[in-house]
C-alpha cells in the first residue's frame, strides 16, 4: 500500500482490505467545528487543525488510517456570532456512533476520536461509554477529553517558541492563531488583532459561556490574545498536541 493514501476518502475499496490486512487497523476520526473564532481567524479553524493532527498523528502512529473530518461540531456558545453552524449533542454523538459501527463492521480494531474544538470535549466524554458499548466488543473506541492538559501542552509550546503564555486563552488566541500561520497563512487577517478576555475564565464565567453563549464573556469572540502570534509557534503547538495524543492513546 502507498504510504501517502491514508485518507480513507481518497481509498477506494480494495485499498483499504490492503491496508487492514497489512495491520493498518487503527482509524483516527478528527473532529472540529464551524464557528467564529474572532475577527481575524476563518469559521474552519478546528476543522482545519484537527486534519491536520491527524496527518501527522497517523505519520507517527505508522499503523493508522484517517476517516473524514466530522467537520461541524458542537457550538451552541457561539451562535450569537454570524456563521457559526452547530450540532445538537445527540446529532454529533449519532454521527460518531454511526461511524464507529461502520468501522467496527470493516475490521478496524482501534477507533480513536479527538476534536480541534475543544467544546467538543465534554459531548465526546458524555457519549464514549456509549460508543463504546455500540461496537459490542468488535473493536477499542477511545477519545481525547482532557482540555486542562491541552491548554497547559499550549501554554509551554507557546513559551518554547519566544511567545507569552499569558495570552493563551483557549479561543482564537495566541495559540490558534500560529496554528493558522501554519496551517492556512492566507485566511489569517493579522490587521484586524485584538485582545479577548485575559486570565483563565472563572467557574462562573465558564457556566455562563454556556448559558448565554461565549459573548456574554468577550464582546469579540476571544479568548486569550492573539497578538505576537507567529508561525514557529504554530508548529510548537501542532507538535505538542501531536505529542500528547501519542502518549494518551498509546497508554489506553
Amino acid at each position: 500500500m502507498a504510504r501517502d493514501l491514508i485518507h480513507l476518502e481518497l481509498m477506494a475499496f480494495p485499498d483499504v482490505e490492503e491496508a487492514l490486512r497489512n495491520g493498518y487497523t487503527t482509524v483516527l476520526v478528527p473532529c472540529g467545528a464551524v464557528e467564529q473564532h474572532g475577527p481575524h481567524l476563518p469559521l474552519c479553524m478546528d476543522a482545519d487543525h484537527a486534519e491536520r493532527l491527524s496527518v501527522v498523528l497517523a505519520g507517527r502512529m505508522g499503523d493508522a488510517l484517517i476517516a473524514p473530518t466530522i467537520k461541524v461540531g458542537c457550538s451552541s456558545h457561539h451562535l450569537t456570532f454570524a456563521g457559526t453552524i452547530s450540532l445538537h449533542n445527540e446529532t454529533f454523538e449519532a454521527i460518531c456512533r454511526d461511524y464507529c459501527l461502520s468501522l467496527a463492521r470493516h475490521g478496524f480494531k482501534r477507533i480513536l476520536f479527538f476534536s480541534g474544538h475543544i467544546g467538543n470535549f465534554p459531548v465526546l466524554r458524555d457519549m464514549l461509554p456509549r460508543l463504546q458499548a455500540s461496537v459490542g466488543g468488535l473493536c477499542a473506541v477511545d477519545a481525547f477529553v482532557n482540555s486542562e492538559t491541552w491548554l497547559s501542552a499550549w501554554r509551554s509550546a507557546v513559551a518554547s517558541a519566544g511567545g507569552d503564555p499569558d495570552k493563551v486563552g483557549g479561543h482564537a488566541d495566541i495559540a490558534e492563531t500560529s496554528l493558522m500561520m501554519e496551517i492556512r497563512r492566507e485566511s489569517v487577517r493579522h490587521e484586524r488583532f485584538a485582545p479577548g478576555h485575559l486570565g483563565t475564565p472563572t467557574q462562573e464565567q465558564l457556566a455562563l459561556i454556556w448559558r448565554d453563549g461565549i459573548s456574554s464573556v468577550t464582546e469579540n469572540g476571544i479568548l486569550g490574545d492573539p497578538r505576537g502570534a507567529t508561525q514557529a509557534i504554530g508548529v510548537s503547538c501542532l507538535g505538542a498536541i501531536v505529542d500528547l495524543l501519542m502518549s494518551s492513546f498509546s497508554r489506553r
